[in-house]
């Protein structure tokens, strides 16, 4: 089996901005499928005691639509960021080590949060 290749990351204005449309676009898909199973769950519930069995799932659904919710936070201010700098520099754009670094940060969570989303 061969190792894939790796990709080369461009950070233009266009890639940046297509990167956080897909970023968003699978929040939004990872928290619509949280709500359905979480909504799923709770009409599953007869009695009190199916809460010991279906809570945990409840729970872990929960946990999935509030880390979506803060990525999509951290992806518009770095939006924001973006675009303030694009403005004030409207004949060139560059990303400071400080959006380099929220950038960076809001991939890694979302691979992690890949990471565990599999091994459910």
């Amino acid at each position: 089996m061969t190792k894939p290749k790796k990709k080369q990351i461009n950070f233009s204005k266009d890639s940046i901005l297509a990167l956080m449309q897909e970023i968003y676009n699978e929040l939004v898909e990872q928290r619509t499928t949280a709500i359905r199973i979480q909504n799923k769950m709770i009409g599953m519930m007869k009695e009190p005691e199916d809460m010991t069995l279906i809570g945990p799932v409840i729970e872990k659904q929960q946990k999935i639509i509030n880390d979506c919710v803060e990525k999509k936070l951290t992806l518009s201010k770095l939006q924001s960021g973006i675009w303030e700098k694009q403005q004030s520099h409207e004949s060139s754009f560059d990303i400071s080590s400080m959006d380099d670094d929220i950038l960076q940060g809001l991939l890694q969570k979302d691979i992690n949060s890949d990471n565990e989303n599999f091994s459910i």
